[in-house]
């Protein structure tokens, strides 16, 4: 008598097994949680707080000697800005990415990731980032012809960095990537070579603090980008890890690096004044005259 059991397992034993689960079917939302959220409103307020401070700190010097204060004061502003924005959720846009799964017996499945990307960020980091630059760069003394060169190097380096965070296909997404650091290198070759040169030329005293604040500046400048392939770039970090990662960088490269910088340059006392337009706006010489002809005609 024959087994319908025994049968249908050897008729079965050679096949290849079905998945019981398909990949695909269920899209993946990365997003902030809560967490996420209080971290953004923290920034908020330390961002807000030291911008108030940096503006007290203008007033208290003459207008001549307010250039570094008026750009320091505006890259917190801004940042104050864009992080109300992404608490309030109004800076943030989400990234669909597919990601292929390929199989030896059956048909390639795709996953479905939707990552939260907030573009506020890189508002911010293209208003502020090219301030700071300002900041080293008249620090240093350098020439106009080199601060054009790193600041547009640096916008480079911010839209890039954007194209690639919504960027659907992986590999075009890693070449933005590159083009965003070679843009940086550039940015490291005027601030840390044309620049550190140039402060040398001045005194000792601002050389070596130049030395100092700018290798702290690149320092953190470095590890965004290693923040950006670990999170936008791999998500090998959740929404959360991102927030508190970047929220880190800021305060320590905006508010930490405005105090350093305006309270130890206050103490110079070769610090540097700036007359004409800048203190006094246009004199009578070289105004515009509108209605008033001398000839009559």
């Amino acid at each position: 008598m024959i087994d319908p059991v025994e049968e249908l397992k050897k008729h079965t034993s050679d096949t290849i097994p079905m998945p019981t689960v398909i990949p695909g079917n269920t899209p993946i939302y990365q997003e902030a949680s809560a967490t996420g959220t209080r971290a953004l409103w923290v920034v908020f307020v330390i961002m807000l707080l030291s911008s108030l401070a940096f503006y007290v700190m203008a007033f208290r010097v003459p207008v001549q000697k307010r250039l570094f204060h008026i750009l320091t004061a505006f890259i917190t502003t801004f940042a104050t800005m864009s992080y109300y924005a992404m608490a309030i959720g109004d800076g943030v846009g989400s990234n669909k990415i597919l990601i292929k799964h390929t199989q030896k017996h059956f048909p390639d499945t795709y996953d479905t990731v939707y990552r939260e990307v907030y573009w506020a960020r890189y508002v911010d980091w293209s208003l502020t980032t090219p301030l700071l630059l300002l900041d080293l760069c008249f620090l240093a003394g350098l020439n106009g012809a080199s601060i054009l060169v790193a600041v547009l190097a640096d916008i480079i380096m911010i839209l890039t960095g954007l194209f690639a965070a919504f960027q659907v296909d992986e590999s075009p997404k890693w070449g933005w990537y590159a083009m965003a650091c070679i843009a940086y290198l550039v940015v490291v070759y005027q601030v840390a070579l044309n620049g550190r040169q140039t402060a040398k030329a001045k005194d000792q005293k601002t050389a070596t603090f130049y030395a100092a604040i700018g290798g702290f500046t690149l320092i953190l400048w470095t590890v965004y980008p290693i923040i950006w392939g670990i999170a936008d770039g791999s998500r090998n970090i959740s929404v959360d890890g991102e927030i508190i990662a970047y929220a880190v960088l800021d305060i320590l490269a905006k508010p930490v690096f405005g105090f350093w910088l305006l309270v130890t340059h206050d103490n110079f006392a070769s610090t540097a004044s700036i007359d004409g337009f800048w203190a006094n706006g246009l004199g009578k010489e070289g105004t515009l005259r509108v209605g008033d002809d001398d000839e009559g005609a």
